[in-house]
């Protein structure tokens, strides 16, 4: 089943529901994935990796709003951000923990032959393709330049 019908099944059950939170976050998905078809002229499917990266900026933006509300002492209008984000998160796969992430990367390390800074963007390409969807790229950043300084 696609994400696109799963999207649609929760719609429908927040509808029934009368869960305003959740249908305003499940109608941002089901819009951002139809922009992403139509974005080219030309209707077309969009890949599954197309959808994980729509769905993790959602919940990136959410998430960023939410922290900007909070800095300025605005608890009532973070609470819906971050709803919205968790509802939104639930339709990603699961994270990896930092371990494994930092396996990953040691690997990456190990197979590059990568020494100090200067090999970071070269690094951080490669296991960012590798861990898309998978991993936030703060954390798979923050990981790299630890092993690599």
């Amino acid at each position: 089943m696609s994400l696109q019908d799963d999207i649609m099944k929760a719609m429908k059950i927040a509808m029934k529901a009368k869960d305003q939170t959740a249908l305003t976050a499940l109608r941002a998905v089901k819009a951002a994935i139809l922009l992403a078809r139509t974005e080219s002229g030309v209707q077309m499917d969009v890949t599954e990796e197309q959808e994980l990266k729509i769905l993790q900026k959602l919940v990136k933006q959410r998430k960023d709003s939410a922290a900007i509300y909070l800095e300025q002492n605005r608890k009532d209008l973070a609470d819906p951000e971050l709803a919205e984000a968790e509802i939104i998160n639930q339709f990603l796969p699961e994270a990896l923990s930092d371990e494994e992430i930092e396996a990953v990367v040691m690997a990456t390390i190990a197979d590059t032959g990568a020494e100090g800074m200067k090999d970071m963007g070269m690094v951080m390409g490669i296991v960012s393709q590798e861990l898309a969807g998978k991993a936030d790229g703060k954390t798979i950043s923050n990981i790299v330049k630890a092993k690599l300084s």
